[in-house]
C-alpha cells in the first residue's frame, strides 16, 4: 500500500485523496520504462500498442491472456537494469489479473481495454451482478 501512496505522490506532486481520483489530464506521469507504450508520453491512447498486447501475447486465445502469457508480455517490456520499473509493471498487471480474470483464469481484451478507457469498474461490477444473480437462481 505505501509502494501505491508513493507512486500517487510521485505521479500528482501532492498528497493523495483519499477518494483516489483520477486525473485523467496527468495520466502521462503513470508512465514507466517497462510499461506496455498504449499510452505515449502525452498521455495519448495507441490502439496498435493495444492490440500489439494480444496479437504478441495471447497465443492461447486470440482475445484474452492467461497468467503466464500475461508474465511473458511482462518480460519482453522489461527495460534492461530499470528494477523499479520492473516491480512497478509487474503490481500493476498482477492486480489486474487478479482483479479482472475470468472463471478460467483468463483476463480478456475487454477488462483491459477497460482499464484504458475507464471502464473496468463497471465491468467488474457488472459480472459481480450477474453472479449474484446466478447464485439467487440457483437457490
Amino acid at each position: 500500500m505505501l509502494l501505491i501512496y508513493l507512486k500517487i505522490i510521485e505521479i500528482f506532486g501532492k498528497f493523495p485523496s483519499i477518494l483516489f481520483p483520477i486525473e485523467v489530464k496527468n495520466i502521462q506521469r503513470g508512465k514507466h520504462g517497462s510499461d506496455s507504450g498504449v499510452f505515449d508520453t502525452e498521455g495519448r491512447f495507441v490502439h496498435s500498442k493495444f492490440e500489439e498486447i494480444f496479437s504478441k501475447h495471447a497465443l492461447k486465445h486470440s482475445n484474452a491472456l492467461t497468467f503466464d502469457e500475461l508474465k511473458e508480455m511482462i518480460k519482453g517490456n522489461r527495460v534492461p537494469g530499470d528494477y523499479k520499473a520492473w516491480l512497478t509493471s509487474y503490481l500493476e498487471w498482477k492486480f489486474l489479473y487478479v482483479i479482472g480474470k475470468d472463471k478460467d483464469g483468463l483476463l480478456t481484451k475487454e477488462i483491459v481495454r477497460g482499464v484504458y478507457d475507464g471502464s473496468l469498474f463497471e465491468h467488474l461490477e457488472k459480472r459481480q451482478s450477474e453472479k449474484k444473480i446466478n447464485e439467487i437462481r440457483s437457490i
